[in-house]
């Protein structure tokens, strides 16, 4: 178990299950740095992320997290891949013994390791504090400085609730929640001059109260930039998944002024899974949401701005120029730009669902209402990809997790691991032929009528949560009258757009379109929005970096 935290110095974690190693290593930080610096002491994996969160949650800092490798349950690579989504700023150390250097070695790459000890590290004035004061110092001229945390008072079947702790969770600010019914609940409402009826309240670290806010308030508020610092650009990115993060990275790290808007979070559909075990470079698997976190800071390191919760509206043409238009009314313009809009779930037709959304039926993965699912009976909707990650993550804690899959079996959509580990999971089941008929509920989700397509036969299932991943749907209607579109709303681009040869309408350059160029010249499309693009990360933020390459080849004939 861990021990208590408190909000005092900045904090050195060791992580060991030997408690008799585990105290030796205390020990010894403690020697050399315990006038400094707290030590936190963890005897396992997950008390040490219950730490973390804590640590997270009252604002502390994390300077360095030494984690022993050979630990039962969750291992120290894997226990160090999660705090890396906690504190990502913290240095990170793997004890092993020498018969594991091949592991210290892979998690290099797995969780930008920073350094591995090997075990024993007698003397510490030899082996240990010479490589701590190096990582003490880095982490110092690092920018380490802490967001206060923002209060948020909400009602656990409030869909605007809901819908506000996932931005703030996909947009990494962090926050601290309390529900209205209880005591500390009940006193920031009394601060605040509120009695409850209206909900999320949202209290900004500086003291502020937010009722009810949407995105572009809560954003410029809780730090989010909002506002472009220029009028003109070299490259607007519009759109902040795998291929705009993508497009935002290869731009300006190859000199391009840059912005990427985003009208939510960064990170997209796959910001929202909990578990990506096919992409390129990470053998054990990276969530989402860390992914997205390494994009972000990575985008911005190299200079590109990030605008978030700005909805684009508009696309115009006006010479060289290209402007791209918010709700508000206002626009930023640029020499090119690249449409990575991705897509959106589509929405179940069951009678009752749209009523009850954000109240026990949720459309992606809402991983801020997974720890609510615990010892639950849980429901998700779909058979592709994302609908069996989150299978494979809610099935941690809830009783049951059932796949309701319209088709005849999962082989047909879903990728061939994730169809082995949804088989052996023991509180998985799978109904295929399945589709939702009715959501039934007063205020929040209680029951779902399901219908057999094959025998016509409904029956009606108790349950309070159910997610929906069934297809995609565009986000380009705002392009409507101006980029060509295929019959679903999917944007054409390169030979699609000359199937017989001819250039597209309105088309008035000597060459054709580049192969992720629309038929505006200078405007490009990559990842999901595009037609009959793969629908995978990894090309998404491949289309990302093709798609800089081809703005430069515009900008260097125009």
């Amino acid at each position: 178990m861990a021990q208590a935290v408190e909000p005092t110095r900045t904090v050195i974690m060791t992580v060991d299950d030997d408690p008799g190693v585990s105290r030796a290593v205390a020990r010894d930080l403690r020697r050399r740095y315990g006038a400094s610096y707290r030590i936190v002491r963890a005897e396992s994996g997950e008390s040490a992320l219950d730490a973390l969160h804590e640590l997270k949650l009252r604002g502390d800092l994390v300077a360095v997290i030494l984690a022993d490798y050979r630990m039962p349950r969750m291992n120290g690579i894997e226990f160090l891949e999660q705090a890396l989504d906690v504190y990502p700023g913290a240095r990170r150390v793997l004890l092993t013994a020498y018969a594991d250097t091949n592991a210290a070695i892979d998690a290099i790459n797995v969780v930008d390791l920073d350094h591995y000890l090997l075990k024993p590290w007698d003397p510490p004035e030899e082996k240990l504090y010479p490589v701590l004061d190096d990582l003490l110092q880095a982490w110092r001229c690092s920018d380490y400085r802490p967001v206060p945390s923002t209060k948020m008072v909400g009602h656990r079947w409030s869909a605007r609730s809901s819908q506000v702790r996932e931005f703030l969770a996909r947009n990494q600010v962090p926050y601290r929640w309390y529900s209205s019914d209880e005591p500390e609940g009940r006193r920031l409402l009394a601060a605040a001059g509120q009695d409850g009826q209206r909900l999320p309240l949202v209290v900004t670290p500086d003291g502020t109260p937010l009722l009810e806010p949407e995105a572009p308030e809560l954003a410029a508020h809780v730090g989010l930039a909002t506002t472009p610092a220029a009028d003109f650009y070299d490259l607007v990115v519009v759109g902040g998944g795998p291929a705009g993060l993508g497009a935002a990275v290869y731009g300006a790290s190859e000199g391009l002024r840059t912005v990427l808007v985003e009208r939510s979070a960064t990170g997209g559909q796959a910001g929202q899974s909990s578990r990506i075990e096919n992409y390129l470079g990470f053998p054990d698997g990276v969530s989402g949401a860390q992914l997205t976190d390494r994009a972000r800071r990575q985008a911005a390191r190299f200079g590109a701005e990030i605008l978030t919760a700005r909805e684009v509206t508009g696309l115009e043409v006006g010479g060289a120029a290209r402007t791209v238009r918010f709700s508000d009314g206002s626009a930023v313009a640029a020499h090119s730009v690249i449409l990575a809009t991705g897509v959106s779930y589509r929405q179940l037709p069951a009678a009752g669902a749209r009523d009850l959304t954000g109240c026990g039926v949720f459309y992606g993965s809402a991983l801020t209402e997974a720890p609510s699912c615990q010892g639950q009976d849980v429901y998700i909707v779909g058979g592709a990809n994302s609908a069996g990650q989150a299978a494979m993550y809610l099935a941690r804690g809830a009783k049951s997790v059932t796949l309701l899959v319209r088709g005849s079996s999962l082989s047909a959509s879903m990728s061939y691991y994730l169809v082995q580990q949804i088989e052996e999971a023991p509180n998985i089941s799978v109904r295929t032929g399945t589709v939702v008929e009715a959501a039934h509920g007063s205020g929040h989700l209680e029951k779902l009528t399901l219908r057999d397509t094959a025998s016509g036969r409904s029956e009606l299932v108790d349950t309070q949560w159910m997610f929906v991943f069934i297809g995609a749907a565009p986000l380009t209607d705002w392009l409507d009258g101006t980029v060509l579109r295929d019959g679903r709303g999917f944007i054409l681009a390169g030979p699609d757009l000359t199937p017989d040869g001819r250039p597209p309408p309105g088309w008035e350059l000597d060459r054709p379109p580049y192969h992720l160029e629309t038929n505006v010249p200078g405007v490009f499309v990559a990842g999901d929005a595009r037609a009959e693009s793969a629908k995978r990360v990894a090309s998404a933020v491949g289309e990302g970096a093709m798609a800089v390459m081809l703005v430069h080849r515009y900008l260097e004939q125009s």
